[in-house]
């Protein structure tokens, strides 16, 4: 359909510098989530169990470290006095450190360490991180079925979306493009959520429950400790501002790398004919290095943010460290306090420089969101009404068959406003007529077929079949009455007998190979090793350009429709298949309303009205030796 191809423009839109609603599109990622709020919860549930064990075992540590120290001064000290007459004596030795040591101790004088219960202290830690481990186990089963079926459903409704977009929309964008949002940028979004969401749920459980913690051992400490956050956000915040555009940028030029790869070898043969090769070599390096540039800044600059954080989290170690120690020195707090409180900033530090190191993720993977949901986001074709193509019941009340009547009413259309493609167009194509379309490039041919299967809407005027306004009936009851033969034929990777059954799919074997002996597919099948379970490859480049033609006619043979395209069904064929293929589109077209659009005038000679279109108007019109009598732009092109 090269002439409404000519008319439409290519490529995406300019890549966007940044998001263009970060947290609206954050947002509503998260709420693709909803479907799997229990899972989601669940989550949560074993989140915060599995924090609060791993919250509780530092405390139980320091309580074993306290047993210890106890033991060690308590030994040190005369059996047989209490704990007041020990600070008392040391007090009148002059020793005011040690009196207050002893003061924020629990010790006995005279006694050892107990290491039964600090044997007991450190099995219960250990069973602690035990359970801890299975709950965090658990945990990751259920975030990977979470995400996993959240991601599903995104991928579905992506799907979905497709078969509801105009054709306009692919027609303007790089196939390799959209294939990167449907395939790359949802394979980012599932990384991303697995890992953000189990980052995120783990850093607030934790940080809440540490801060906890730290308040009730000392207030002061914790204030410390608390200092430290505002300067590792406004740091994080500095550089994720700088890296979220370069993000944006590494996944845009990913889908233009694709587009550029999926056009270039699918079109290899082409490229090496015209030697184009260095040219591709030089397009590709120069969109691989803008992936690299983008890629290498935004990773370089998210890479500094964890050490970053690092840093100002280890100022306040230092700080709650030497504090601490004083604490220790005044009998304010004991050491295992201390020791629980080092271990519970170190919880309280990695989060934070998780969360600053997690937000690299989430920018990327919401980059990618922002790219599906704006697929997502497109206009659909106009809804449909839910009526089939079906011409009044007759007195007799039995529902006739379609007759094949096409009739343009004044139709006028253009791709773009201000540039029309068809200006007030009327013809009449007769029942089991054939009509055909000829004109230059870029004059409107396949801009009326497009009409006709309403690939596109008229913007005035009606087209009718059989009296019936198209726009009044379903757009899949209109396609099943009309077949297409295409000069740019599509087969899947699938048989011969799969490709054919593609036009019916309930069709019975013998009616496929009755439609491939119309269709003079038989004639070659025969000669292959499977004959018709042969498997086409993807790109069908097992069989010749002709044979994928011939298949595509018995496909149009198995579907018996009533109206048929043909556009330029006998381009780039050799001359014996040409005849086939002359012979097989003549037996499809008998008792059906058929169209041609073909440059080549030599195929056209037996048809019923040849329509001469230029700049989307009807110029001359009739049949071919009318045409030719008449000397205008029909015999100026049989003599070009």
């Amino acid at each position: 359909m090269t002439a409404a191809l000519n008319q439409r423009p290519r490529g995406g839109a300019p890549a966007p510098t940044r998001s263009r609603d970060f947290w609206g599109s954050a947002t509503r990622l998260v709420k693709r989530l909803a479907p799997q709020r229990r899972r989601s919860l669940a989550v949560i549930a074993l989140g915060i169990v599995g924090t609060a064990i791993g919250v509780a075992v530092p405390r139980i540590l320091g309580h074993a470290a306290d047993l210890l120290f106890n033991g060690v001064i308590g030994r040190q000290l005369p059996a047989g006095i209490t704990k007041a007459q020990a600070i008392a004596g040391a007090r009148a030795r002059g020793d005011n450190t040690f009196a207050e040591l002893l003061s924020g101790m629990k010790v006995t004088p005279g006694q050892g360490v107990d290491f039964g219960a600090v044997v007991r202290t450190l099995a219960l830690a250990l069973a602690l991180y035990l359970i801890a481990s299975l709950l965090i186990w658990g945990q990751a089963r259920l975030l990977n079925v979470t995400v996993q079926r959240t991601v599903a459903a995104l991928r579905a409704d992506v799907e979905h979306k497709l078969h509801r977009l105009p054709l306009s929309y692919f027609d303007g964008r790089q196939r390799g493009e959209l294939l990167s949002r449907v395939t790359n940028d949802i394979d980012n979004i599932q990384s991303s959520l697995s890992m953000t969401i189990s980052q995120l749920v783990t850093a607030i459980l934790t940080v809440v429950a540490v801060l906890s913690m730290m308040v009730w051992i000392s207030p002061l400490l914790a204030l410390i400790t608390l200092l430290t956050v505002p300067l590792s956000l406004l740091v994080t915040r500095a550089i994720t501002r700088r890296s979220q555009r370069l993000f944006v940028a590494h996944w845009t030029s990913t889908g233009r790398l694709n587009a550029h790869i999926e056009e270039t070898y699918s079109g290899f043969t082409v490229v090496k004919t015209f030697g184009h090769q260095a040219a591709a070599r030089e397009q590709f390096h120069n969109l691989n290095d803008d992936v690299y540039q983008a890629s290498f800044g935004a990773q370089l600059l998210s890479a500094l943010v964890q050490p970053a954080t690092t840093f100002i989290g280890n100022l306040g170690y230092v700080a709650v460290a030497v504090m601490g120690g004083l604490q220790v020195a005044t009998g304010q707090i004991t050491l295992g306090s201390v020791q629980a409180f080092i271990q519970y900033v170190r919880q309280f530090n990695t989060p934070v420089s998780q969360v600053a190191a997690m937000y690299n993720s989430l920018q990327s993977g919401v980059a990618s969101a922002e790219r599906v949901f704006e697929l997502l986001d497109e206009p659909e074709e106009a809804a449909d009404p839910a009526s089939a193509l079906q011409p009044p019941v007759s007195r007799t009340g039995r529902a006739p068959a379609l007759t094949g009547r096409v009739e343009f009413e004044r139709v006028n259309f253009a791709y773009h406003p201000g540039h029309p493609v068809i200006h007030d167009l009327s013809l009449v194509a007769e029942p089991g007529s054939t009509v055909a379309i000829v004109g230059p490039t870029g004059a409107g041919k396949t801009t009326l077929v497009n009409l006709l299967m309403r690939f596109y809407e008229v913007d005035s005027g009606r087209i009718l079949v059989d009296g019936i306004d198209i726009t009044t009936v379903s757009r899949q009851s209109l396609r099943s009455h009309i077949g297409m033969v295409l000069q740019d034929t599509w087969l899947f990777d699938g048989t011969i007998s799969e490709n054919i059954a593609y036009g019916r799919p309930e069709a019975s074997p013998d009616d496929i190979i009755q439609a491939a002996k119309a269709a003079y597919v038989d004639r070659f099948v025969h000669m292959l090793p499977a004959s018709y379970q042969t498997r086409i490859s993807g790109d069908g480049s097992n069989i010749s350009a002709g044979e994928k033609q011939l298949i595509t006619i018995a496909r149009a043979f198995l579907a018996r429709p009533q109206l048929l395209i043909l556009d330029e069904a006998t381009s780039s064929v050799d001359t014996r298949t040409e005849l086939l293929i002359a012979r097989a589109t003549a037996e499809l077209r008998r008792d059906r309303t058929s169209f041609i659009i073909a440059h080549r005038l030599s195929t056209i000679r037996d048809a019923d009205q040849i329509l001469v279109v230029q700049a989307g108007q009807i110029v001359e019109h009739g049949t071919h030796a009318e045409l030719l009598a008449n000397r205008g732009a029909y015999y100026a092109m049989t003599r070009a």
